[in-house]
């Protein structure tokens, strides 16, 4: 995977991450505690994931590949 396809990748996660978010907004004025502490679990799974495509395409972009 070059850095572009890890950049792609991140910004496709970031994408989730603010959809995520916004049902987690949508769950909290509902009053939904449980459900938003699931939401919560997958904001931080997310969180995550884009961290470490950030750092790949770092990676391979210091490599020059």
């Amino acid at each position: 995977m070059s850095a572009d396809e890890a950049l792609t990748r991140a910004e496709e996660l970031l994408e989730r991450l603010k959809a995520t978010r916004e049902e987690l907004e949508q769950l909290a004025s509902a009053g939904e505690p449980d459900a938003a502490i699931d939401v919560l679990t997958e904001l931080a799974e997310l969180a995550k994931e884009v961290e470490a495509e950030l750092r790949k395409a770092r990676a391979r972009a210091d490599a020059g590949t």
